[in-house]
């Protein structure tokens, strides 16, 4: 992984921008190179004062969301031919798309967001829900949610951590840095839903109960003289 770093490091340091865009783009659409890795070396090259971080992290999620959305096409198109056709390997592609198929109907919007964070999953998702036929819409909505973030939270951590990023990589793998900012994110977010949760429950408490059985008397009408 270091080493492939700095492979990515010296290509981006030289060609800059389009080819940050290329890579994301290209691991994007389901081919496996290193496109997060790129966004990495970007990020610490901003750092550096090299590059430009909010155009790294623009470039990035465009490239995401452009090649996944070439990755689509193509799933919706010949996907399901490439998994379904005779060959090596045929039971286990059809095992994928059985599997697939059921779970991009039930999680499509989860798989397409969380799969731009995770290794395999971020190369196949776009593939899988082009195959799965899942609606396009919801598929480029949840897809550039997706890469926006993704390309802000990792872009940032590698800003941030600088000339150290390399380090922590090698140490604790960049998956598991972006484990712990989505579980800071939970959290957050579990926060938030406890202290409403809280808050409703001292406004019933607060609210006055109107007593059993009572009911309205019309007070009684004068007599006439």
């Amino acid at each position: 992984m270091l080493a492939s770093l700095i492979n990515v490091g010296h290509l981006v340091t030289v060609a800059g921008y389009p080819l940050l865009i290329v890579l994301v783009m290209a691991e994007a659409g389901g081919v496996p190179i290193p496109g997060e890795t790129a966004l990495i070396t970007a990020a610490i090259l901003a750092s550096q004062g090299k590059l430009d971080i909010v155009l790294v992290i623009a470039f990035a999620a465009l490239g995401a969301i452009v090649g996944d959305n070439i990755g689509y096409l193509i799933g919706r198109e010949g996907g399901r031919w490439l998994l379904e056709r005779p060959g090596p390997f045929r039971r286990q592609r059809k095992e994928v798309l059985a599997v697939g198929e059921p779970f991009f109907e039930r999680h499509g919007p989860k798989a397409v967001f969380f799969g731009r964070f995770l290794l395999g999953l971020r190369t196949w998702a776009s593939w899988l829900a082009g195959a799965t036929r899942m609606h396009w819409r919801l598929f480029a909505f949840w897809n550039a949610a997706g890469g926006i973030c993704w390309a802000t939270a990792v872009g940032l951590i590698a800003y941030e951590l600088g000339s150290s990023a390399g380090g922590a990589i090698k140490d604790f793998g960049l998956y598991g840095v972006v484990a712990v900012v989505l579980a800071v994110l939970s959290a957050v977010v579990l926060r938030r839903r406890h202290v409403h949760a809280v808050a409703r429950t001292h406004a019933g408490e607060d609210a006055p109960e109107a007593p059993s059985g009572s009911q309205e008397h019309e007070p009684p009408a004068p007599d006439d003289a």
